[in-house]
């Protein structure tokens, strides 16, 4: 039989664990974002080929902007695609 003290859930409690948010450019001291660097840029994407939030990445306002920037630059050049299905299989 089961001690009264002894509590159980059928599903775990949820303890709020967020993790703090960082700019990984202002961390590693990058000023200047590669548009030529597709590799680095497919990181920022999601599968679909979309920019990723900020709200997602923690990269500040100002470092957004020029990922937006090298994003669409790269996709210029035809280093990434526009639209993909699935792209990082």
């Amino acid at each position: 039989m089961a001690n009264p003290n002894d509590v159980r859930y059928l599903t775990p409690p949820t303890v709020d664990v967020t993790r703090e948010k960082y700019c990984r450019f202002k961390k590693k001291g990058i000023k200047y974002i590669d548009y030529k660097d597709p590799n680095y840029l497919m990181k920022l994407v999601n599968e679909q080929g979309k920019l990723l939030p900020r709200r997602l990445t923690g990269t500040s306002l100002k470092f957004q902007r020029k990922v937006g920037q090298a994003v669409k630059r790269c996709r210029h050049l035809a280093l990434m695609p526009y639209v993909a299905d699935l792209l990082k299989n």
